[in-house]
């Protein structure tokens, strides 16, 4: 990517001769960026899903007047190269953040918070606790939370089983809580068991009051799919 244009901004402090770009340039770099890694993906991952959390957080930070800066890049990286897709590394995704904020010359306390929030933003298991450590932290983790829940996150969960191979429903496997973030990883259930090993667990795992709303009405939406769901299957 062409970085010739540059004005001055917010950014690490590498000599007076050195030009930044301004935080306004570095968010709109970086949408373009995500953008064009994650257009074609088709497992619920993709850009929109990028997008919707994006706006999301922008609207929970204004309420709870956070940094819109580190919310806004977090938000916009918080999957960049997400572990689901390679192979379990858990690293991937701050160590693809970094070197893209690296190469804009953000500052590295910024830096450092973004990965921050990118290593601690996944569900990592019904028994794990994944406490976010700062305030845009905990927006960016509810925005992206609140996108596996209601109308968007029933598509996506059935998006991302169909792109394992996984079975929508089988009545002979059950529901695992798992109590550990490997167990979680290496799990192998059908579409159905995500919903009741992570997606209706998410409605009491929110920070802001804000998302706390907004989860409670998508959690119902998604237990009268179930129980919908179920009468169907059964024939009725």
């Amino acid at each position: 990517m062409d970085f010739d244009f540059l004005k001055i901004g917010r950014s690490k402090n590498c000599g007076v001769s050195d030009t930044f770009l301004l935080n306004d340039e570095i968010v709109q770099r970086t949408e373009s960026y995500v953008h064009s890694q994650l257009s074609d993906e088709s497992s619920g991952h993709d850009w929109w899903h990028i997008h919707r959390v994006w706006q999301t957080a922008k609207k929970l930070a204004e309420k709870e007047n956070a940094d819109q800066f580190i919310v806004q890049l977090a938000a916009l990286l918080h999957d960049i190269a997400d572990w689901k897709f390679y192979n379990g590394n858990e690293d991937i995704g701050q160590q693809k953040a970094r070197a893209w904020l690296e190469q804009l010359k953000v500052d590295e306390q910024t830096i450092s918070h973004v990965c921050q929030i990118i290593k601690d933003i996944s569900f990592k298991g019904a028994h794990v606790i994944t406490t976010m450590k700062s305030k845009e932290g905990m927006i960016v983790q509810d925005a992206d939370r609140l996108d596996a829940l209601g109308a968007i996150g029933i598509a996506r969960a059935f998006a991302y089983g169909g792109h394992k191979g996984r079975e929508m429903y089988n009545p002979s496997v059950k529901p695992e809580l798992h109590i550990s973030f490997d167990q979680y990883k290496k799990k192998q259930s059908h579409t159905i068991n995500h919903f009741y090993e992570k997606l209706l667990l998410l409605k009491e795992r929110m920070n802001t009051e804000a998302a706390k709303t907004i989860a409670e009405e998508r959690h119902k939406f998604m237990e009268s799919y179930l129980k919908r769901f179920f009468e169907e299957w059964d024939g009725n």
